[in-house]
């Protein structure tokens, strides 16, 4: 199993759920999230001022898949993340070495 984690802009979230939804991924975590890259923020006017944006606004995905699902899965979300634009966002995989269900108690692959 593998923790497909992916950071991506907020107005690209509902085209990345949409592609997850037809490789038959229906369940992740979703949080919002702040941070910056390699361009450390930017700068935007207000009302004629300038002022700098350091933390930039996020949305973070987690997925736990099987490992045979690993490359379908981020293949999708980055070409329905990708706009050609600094900030696209990462994705990146994790191994997880097992994974229980709170309500059931199943283990690892049942409780995907």
């Amino acid at each position: 199993m593998k923790l497909v984690t992916a950071v991506i802009k907020p107005h690209k979230w509902e085209d990345v759920r949409s592609a997850l939804e037809t490789v038959g991924i229906t369940g992740m975590t979703v949080s919002e999230v702040s941070g910056y890259g390699r361009q450390k923020g930017h700068t935007e006017v207000y009302r004629g001022a300038e002022y700098d944006i350091a933390l930039v606004p996020k949305v973070r995905l987690e997925i736990v898949v099987d490992d045979a699902d690993v490359e379908a899965v981020t293949g999708v979300i980055v070409s329905a993340a990708a706009t050609g634009k600094i900030g696209d966002g990462k994705v990146w995989v994790s191994p997880v070495e097992s994974v229980v269900r709170v309500r059931t108690g199943d283990r690892d692959e049942a409780a995907i």
